[in-house]
């Protein structure tokens, strides 16, 4: 296989005046092929120097060699080349191939090099040799395990393209701690392309869709950006779960703000060219005002970071020949003769000494050693170095990118003090300042009622432009246009949906996503649901209206009332329990009455009667009113309010009559206030109330419109309740609808048998147009909002938010939805409809505790009483107290004559024989 070689020789010199032709300092540099920017720096690093007339020492000379060979014999013979010519010191950056031969022959024959970076990892020579090879680019691989530990990163995906990386990853699995890992390398790939990182990345979202990815990407800034770039424009990558780590020092790059792309993904990078130091300014001065055509990475206002190292190379190198000669400045002489540089007295450094011994360059052992030494500041901070040659008290810059490729730092990193996080300062950019004010902008929209409706003309009108549309939405676009100072044209969206992912259409979306994806469109205004899926692709302003899936059934028939209905007021329960109350009302009204004596009346009755022992004399007859009958009797006049002609004398019974009175006050003054509505107002009954019943029955079908933001909620959903939802519509594929408009008259001509989930908006502006025979029951589902919607990294998009905060606050889009949905109803209320619920057994409860309470109280008197009468008797007739209060007994529960202290008792309806006179004065009540 042919191997190209590309040699050129160029001498570098700056002929100003110096005070001996031993004062200058010949320098050899290699470079591979492709290294513009690199070489540019070089070279504007040694003009710079040698221009500065009045403060440098000596003059450098330049050899410079181009390679773009891997040939070891050819680079070989380049290098010998390069020592004949006497070089003081090598510079170069050449690739991992050539960088074997390259470092040794530099430390073979003790020649000083000085490279911008190690391309692989680079062996410290045997104990008590010097490495000749400095590398100017410090080791962070430190830096890239704090930030992931910064952002809690636990698994990171790490990709690379060249040895430089796979080093680094090395070095990262080495920083790692056993036992102590706070993340994983979950997944390393090495790649030579960016459609062989994209078809990885695919592959990944394939797995893990949903499932947040953070890739550490250390390769060149081209391909970063490449991959970038292409990464947002791929329809099958998510934007939002990505983010990318760029390990390489690529963030130094010029990162165009052209390119809106680079703001669309979380990118995060190291810099180690501090911008905003003194040094670094004075030098981009001069650095943008080079040709770009003849010093080709120059003439713009930033540097890679390889070109500042390249940079630093040559001072570095500068540096310490200064160090050198002011300790020895006649170090050089014997090496400076008749314009020909010598080494041990020979001419030039022989790389084929005979004998096969190698003759070293003399000063080289010096110049590395206070290389070592060197302190300055340069591009890439302060430089300093260890005594094994390597970068020590740096720091690097994390940064992530913003809006308009804009980098913010949000931390510091250095060798000594580690992560060092700081107070991002985002600037937001000004809404207006890219908004072009003499162009019309593209609206797209959809016709739906109240957004979006055909204008009706009046007669002899003719309508035109955005006068032929009307809604809510053609309202909110006038003030969000007004407020931006911008012309907007309505176009209606051409398939006539929102939009889903459809790979047949090209931007892989069609309805109003995919024309601003194409960029057919430049806003969406629209009853467009914001969800995680359009915003990867889209981006979506605050919402200008929250909402949630409802539940729209049709209206019940109405009931009229039934020849029962006078019962409805009260519940079924409580007409129960009123029941049970008067009957034991009147069981204890009886009882407490034959306990109380008080109850008992003594008759006089006129004529002789036979007492048991045979003799004549007058004897009288016990009366009581409350027999059971009258009982039942007193209790149903109460609670009719009607009043009877007989009461209670007893304290006991008494009592028994309060708490009734009472609660039956309370009973049908309650029952009064409820029958009113129960007798003017038509109830309707709903066979469904919540999400809850839907899901419970299968009477009733229900489901939502295809393919929208409701049905991707239910297919997606992992809650139990509406996964099971989901299963009963999936498994009946005719229960979904292609528009609301067909939802709508399904539910209206099904007679209740179907029930269709909608968002709540759309769920009230229908029930309140005509027919008028549609309701929303039960409660939202879920909670979410419509947003307005631009393309990614549209400059309307900060803009359109700032103007829909604004409406919300001051009231507008309030006024818009009383507007569109209230003030055009076309139903009459019933506002009678909250005052017809029934009453319940919780309503009414206490009238029923004390009834309870005050009949225990009434027993208890009852009870008092009989005792205290029954000592009484004891004591006048001189019996046991026992004796007496069987007596009594007997004549409570007794229903025939019982003789009580010889007189013998009989009850009121047992008396016969009386004459009416005496009768009429006897005020005995009789049962009936």
């Amino acid at each position: 296989m042919s191997v190209a070689f590309l040699q050129t020789l160029v001498l570098i010199t700056f002929p100003i005046g110096v005070l001996t032709s031993s004062d200058k300092i010949p320098i050899g540099a290699i470079f591979e092929q492709g290294t513009d920017e690199v070489q540019t720096a070089f070279k504007f690093a040694m003009l710079n120097y040698n221009q500065n007339v009045t403060a440098r020492k000596f003059e450098l000379q330049a050899y410079v060699d181009v390679i773009n060979t891997a040939d070891a014999f050819k680079l070989s013979r380049l290098i010998c080349n390069q020592f004949q010519r006497g070089v003081f010191s090598m510079l170069g950056a050449v690739s991992p191939d050539s960088f074997d031969t390259l470092h040794s022959y530099s430390n073979t024959f003790q020649m000083p090099f000085v490279t911008p970076w190690f391309p692989e990892k680079v062996l410290a020579p045997s104990s008590g040799f010097l490495d000749y090879a400095i590398s100017m680019r410090p080791e962070y691989h430190q830096a890239i395990i704090d930030t992931v530990r910064y952002y809690g990163w636990h698994k990171i995906i790490y990709l690379y393209d060249s040895n430089d990386g796979l080093l680094r990853l090395q070095q990262i699995y080495q920083g790692l701690i056993p036992g102590n890992e706070s993340f994983q390398v979950s997944t390393v790939r090495r790649i030579s392309n960016v459609t062989e990182a994209l078809v990885f990345l695919r592959g990944l979202e394939e797995q893990s869709r949903w499932e947040h990815k953070y890739v550490v990407l250390d390769c060149s800034a081209d391909m970063a950006k490449e991959i970038v770039v292409s990464h947002v424009r791929d329809i099958a990558l998510g934007k939002r779960t990505y983010h990318y780590l760029l390990s390489g020092l690529v963030m130094d790059d010029r990162w165009e703000s052209e390119v809106i792309e680079y703001g669309a993904i979380n990118i995060t990078g190291f810099r180690i060219v501090d911008v905003s130091r003194k040094h670094v300014k004075d030098f981009l001065e001069g650095w943008k005002k080079l040709d770009p055509v003849t010093s080709q990475g120059a003439g713009r206002e930033s540097i890679s970071a390889q070109a500042a190292l390249m940079y630093d190379a040559v001072f570095v190198l500068i540096e310490a020949f200064n160090k050198l000669l002011r300790k020895k400045p006649d170090v050089f002489r014997n090496n400076l003769r008749r314009g020909q540089i010598f080494n041990n007295g020979s001419k030039g450094l022989d790389c084929n000494a005979s004998g096969g011994w190698v003759s070293p360059w003399e000063h080289g052992d010096k110049i590395s050693r206070f290389l070592r030494k060197v302190e300055l500041e340069g591009l890439t901070g302060e430089i300093r170095f260890s005594e094994d040659g390597r970068r020590q008290n740096y720091t690097l810059h994390v940064v992530e990118m913003t809006v308009n490729s804009a980098m913010v730092k949000v931390a510091e990193w250095s060798d000594e003090t580690g992560f060092t996080s700081v107070a991002a300062k985002y600037v937001r950019l000004k809404p207006s300042a890219h908004i072009e004010k003499n162009r019309t902008y593209i609206v797209t929209t959809i016709l739906e009622e109240p957004y979006i409706m055909l204008r009706i003309p009046e007669p002899g009108e003719i309508l035109s432009g955005n006068d032929r549309f009307e809604g809510y939405c053609k309202d909110l676009a006038d003030l969000i246009t007004k407020r931006l100072g911008i012309n907007y044209e309505i176009r209606i969206v051409k398939d006539g949906s929102y939009g889903a992912e459809n790979p047949e259409v090209k931007g892989g979306w069609d309805g109003m996503v995919g024309e601003l994806v194409r960029q057919e469109a430049d806003i969406a205004i629209a009853p467009m649901t914001i969800t995680s899926e359009r915003e990867r692709v889209i981006d979506f302003s605050k919402p200008f209206m929250s909402l949630g899936i409802s539940i729209m059934i049709k209206k019940p028939v109405k009931q009229k009332p039934g020849v029962f209905s006078f019962l409805n007021p009260l519940s079924k329960e409580i007409w129960v329990c009123v029941i049970f109350s008067y009957i034991g009302v009147s069981i204890v009204l009886f009882t407490v009455s034959r306990f109380s004596p008080y109850e008992w009346r003594l008759l006089h009755l006129t004529g002789e009667h036979r007492d048991p022992s045979g003799q004549h004399g007058h004897h009288g007859s016990m009366a009581n009113d409350f027999s059971m009958l009258n009982s039942l009797w007193f209790s149903l006049g109460a609670f009719m309010q009607q009043g009877c002609d007989i009461s209670p004398r007893s304290i006991s019974g008494r009592i028994v009559g309060s708490v009734w009175w009472f609660f039956t006050l309370i009973l049908i003054s309650s029952y009064t206030a409820n029958l009113a509505a129960f007798l003017t107002v038509e109830r309707m009954v709903a066979p469904i109330n919540s999400p809850e019943d839907l899901a419970s029955q299968t009477e009733v079908q229900y489901g939502t419109l295809l393919h929208g933001s409701t049905w991707e909620f239910f297919k997606k959903s992992q809650i139990t309740l509406y996964s099971k939802m989901w299963e009963y519509m999936n498994s009946r594929k005719h229960v979904f609808v292609k528009t609301y408009d067909e939802g709508i008259r399904r539910v209206r001509m099904s007679k209740g048998k179907y029930a269709l989930l909608i968002e709540s908006p759309k769920n009230d502006y229908t029930n309140e147009r005509e027919p008028c025979d549609t309701m929303k029951v039960g409660r939202n589902l879920d909670a979410k909002g419509f947003g307005v919607a631009t393309p990614l990294g549209s400059p309307l998009r900060d803009a359109v938010n700032l103007a829909v905060l604004h409406l919300k606050e001051n009231g507008e889009l309030t006024k818009l939805m009383n507007k569109w949905w209230y003030d055009r109803t076309e139903c009459k209320h019933d506002k009678q409809d909250a005052a017809r619920n029934e009453l319940s057994l919780s309503n009414v409860a206490g009238i029923f505790y004390i009834l309870i309470g005050g009949l225990l109280i009434a027993l208890a008197v009852a009870l008092i009483e009989f005792c205290y009468k029954s000592h009484t008797e004891a004591i006048r007739a001189k019996i046991p107290l026992s004796d007496a209060m069987k007596a009594k007994a007997r004549l409570t529960i007794g229903v025939g004559r019982d003789i009580d202290n010889g007189r013998y008792y009989t009850p009121a309806n047992q008396i016969g024989g009386s004459n009416e006179q005496e009768q009429a004065h006897s005020n005995t009540h009789t049962q009936v």
